[in-house]
């Protein structure tokens, strides 16, 4: 019975030192082993493996490429045009006893880095004119800066796999002078564009008129023309018909006459019964 107390509590001794001895390094990690405070081992490769219990414990680092978004930052280029900066990094943990024994762990880590791109910014594109900052040569910038960071990064154990510029922006004040600066060019060329217009429909407008009076004087032209034609071609035959039966033009000429006088109309005629008018009326009474 005596021996049998002693059995349960050796048992849970021996699995408690188990249990504390025993940790798994993932693929994703990378371990340091620690005894009080003091790096004895560092594990690379995933699987089992061992520890002295209560006396080393394990700290794990992420061997995965991780990322960095840096604040934004305020560049001023060589021309002292000012610019907002918002960059990213990409970066390695490739010394993990470097990297314990520097920063101490990940949040340390951000931090130093995100200081350490941001003056590397500074400085890089400090030295370039704003527009080559917007050009295609603003890749060979960024190669410059990656080249900086990884210099210091080496010293934390860690490798800078690569820096973009995710935006670079005109800070807010400078913007709003650009767009009001762009506003009032678009109303200038608005206004240019009104004045030209204005002056092509002054310019179409007059010369349609100008054709249409030439059009209208061409056509009152012809019309003439055509009249007098009318009126010749009119008297030639009244002058055939007079010399083929004066007499039957005579009196199809009075025919007209009266009916011209004497049908309808207000006027009132006072002539002698004997006139010239009546001939044809008097003959008819003979």
């Amino acid at each position: 019975m005596k021996a049998g107390k002693f059995i349960l509590p050796i048992i849970i001794l021996i699995g408690a030192t188990l249990f504390f001895s025993i940790f798994i390094v993932k693929e994703v990690n990378q371990a340091i082993v620690l005894q009080f405070g003091d790096p004895k081992r560092i594990i690379l490769k995933p699987g089992l493996n061992f520890k002295l219990p209560f006396i080393q414990n394990v700290v794990f680092l992420d061997k995965r490429v991780l990322n960095l978004d840096t604040p934004p930052e305020e560049v001023i280029a060589s021309d002292q045009k000012r610019l907002i900066v918002d960059a990213f990094a990409r970066f390695q943990i490739t010394d993990p006893l470097k990297f314990y024994i520097s920063v101490g762990n990940e949040r340390v880590a951000r931090s130093r880095l995100a200081t350490i791109i941001n003056s590397r910014i500074r400085n890089v594109l400090g030295q370039q004119k704003l527009q080559t900052l917007l050009s295609e040569d603003r890749s060979k910038q960024m190669a410059l800066i990656q080249q900086g960071v990884n210099n210091e990064a080496e010293n934390f154990g860690i490798k800078i796999v690569d820096v973009r510029i995710k935006r670079a922006d005109l800070p807010q004040a400078n913007s709003d002078a650009i767009f009001r600066r762009m506003q009032t060019e678009r109303e200038r060329e608005a206004k240019e564009f009104r004045a030209k217009g204005a002056e092509m429909a002054v310019t179409i407008t007059s010369t349609a008129d100008k054709e249409v009076t030439v059009i209208l004087a061409e056509a009152e032209k012809k019309s003439e023309i055509m009249k007098g034609e009318g009126d010749g071609l009119k008297n030639k035959i009244f002058a055939d018909a007079f010399g083929q039966d004066p007499e039957f033009f005579g009196f199809y000429r009075a025919m007209q006459a009266y009916q011209k006088a004497l049908i309808g109309g207000e006027t009132s005629m006072i002539l002698s019964p004997d006139s010239e008018f009546f001939k044809f009326f008097g003959n008819k009474q003979k």
